[in-house]
């Protein structure tokens, strides 16, 4: 029945949401743990984060040779995160933007747009044209890394193209991974040495130890016989005294009180003697690791069984509807993975943060076109059809386009234009459902 479906279409549509959320903080809290810098957990993790559920999905749907609902999704994502996303940031309110978010990662998100639809001219995304697109997004983040944090920003779009036309990306991978090697050297050098000092520590208070405990036995010993002869010398002088009856009292008195507070000295120093030492617990942070491993183990069966319903209910609807699955990508599919970022961006937009929202959207464009569609194409050639070609991308690079105008514009984008983006995103949904 229809209902049931709808029902594991939405379990695997939250499934793959909550999934993705717990496996992007997971990895980043082994990844802190493990000692890798927040400025690299911020280009990686934080930045494919939120293309975790369309990568899930696109590639689930590659596997099943679903080259509709890949495009579909890829296509309309990114459509959505233009005229739904940051529409309703400029809506909520108007997001200032800066010169290098258009001439650095805006002219690098319209040069992939226009670089895909350059690719599904012919009706098929070939192995090799996926593994340019993979090759472009590992270039990316190096960029990023060895360009941009060296020179501010200063660095723009050209700049990009030459570093990867030259190939200098494969300089910068390699001298990481040499320092990466000597760093873990070094660590390993570190560790053994630490642990023969400790050693030589461990037996430096072993000795110091022994001789202060045969220091204390020796004191105690030569304490206990000036004890006892000043205890005989008190015992004559009572003898010879005249009230002896009296004395005699008085001593077993003394006596007593005495041996009383020795007998309490000497339990308060057994007691003293016998405390147990504090019993070493595992380290937490060991602890801490196999849990978040645990969680990593979880939320990724949860991403995988989650896009696996979400998908096989993607293409029932195309079939029970009789409508081509890359429109079932473009709207159900694209607009469902969407949700987290359509979230996401109204919480910052509330709390002023929008333009790092912006920011987030055009680096999700980046990720869904060069390393989403690039991984799932390596996984199977995609097909690509006629309403793609001649309607879907084309609208794609209009909107691409359009935004970065308006982030021209005054640097802001205002609330009318927000609300352009918005109108056009609405008209093109309903057009594209009437066609379908």
């Amino acid at each position: 029945m229809p209902a049931v479906n709808i029902l594991i279409f939405f379990i695997g549509l939250v499934s793959l949401i909550k999934g993705a959320d717990l496996f992007v903080f997971t990895s980043s809290q082994i990844a802190r743990k493990v000692g890798v810098s927040e400025f690299i957990i911020g280009l990686t993790l934080v930045s494919v984060g939120t293309s975790v559920p369309e990568l899930a999905a696109a590639l689930t749907a590659s596997f099943q040779q679903a080259s509709g609902i890949v495009l579909g999704n890829i296509l309309g994502s990114n459509i959505a995160n233009i005229g739904l996303i940051a529409s309703t940031a400029a809506l909520l309110k108007s997001i200032k933007t800066e010169e290098v978010m258009l001439r650095r990662d805006g002219y690098i998100m319209l040069f992939s747009s226009f670089l895909l639809f350059l690719f599904m001219l012919d009706f098929r995304i070939s192995r090799l044209e996926a593994l340019i697109l993979i090759l472009l997004y590992i270039t990316y983040p190096l960029f990023l890394l060895n360009k941009v944090k060296r020179h501010g920003e200063e660095v723009y779009f050209k700049d990009f193209l030459i570093y990867f036309l030259k190939f200098e990306y494969l300089i910068d991978l390699k001298s990481i991974f040499k320092f990466k090697v000597q760093r873990y050297e070094e660590r390993k050098e570190g560790s053994a040495s630490s642990k023969s000092d400790a050693l030589r520590t461990g037996k430096r208070i072993e000795k110091e130890t022994e001789s202060e405990l045969k220091t204390e036995k020796e004191t105690e010993s030569e304490l206990k016989t000036e004890k006892e002869t000043e205890s005989e010398l008190k015992t004559e002088k009572e003898t010879e005294s005249e009230l002896k009856a009296e004395k005699e009292n008085w001593t077993e008195s003394g006596t007593k009180s005495v041996s009383k507070s020795r007998y309490e000295d000497i339990d308060s120093m057994d007691r003293q003697q016998n405390i147990d030492p504090d019993t070493t617990e595992e380290p937490l942070s060991e602890i801490s690791l196999l849990t978040q491993i645990s969680k990593l183990i979880v939320s990724g069966a949860a991403i995988i069984f989650g896009a696996k319903f979400f998908v096989d209910q993607a293409i029932f609807f195309a079939v029970l509807l009789r409508v081509p699955e890359t429109l079932i990508g473009v709207s159900l599919v694209a607009v469902g993975t969407s949700v987290p970022e359509l979230m996401v961006t109204i919480s910052a937009a509330r709390s002023n943060y929008a333009g790092i929202a912006l920011g987030n959207i055009i680096g999700s464009n980046i990720t869904n076109i060069l390393l989403i569609l690039g991984c799932s194409g390596l996984v199977h050639p995609i097909t690509t059809t006629g309403i793609s070609i001649y309607y879907i991308a084309p609208f794609m690079l209009i909107t691409s386009a359009l935004l970065l105008l308006f982030i021209r514009t005054d640097w802001e984008i205002k609330r009318f234009e927000g609300f352009i983006l918005f109108l056009l995103y609405t008209g093109f949904m309903v057009l594209l459902l009437r066609m379908g």
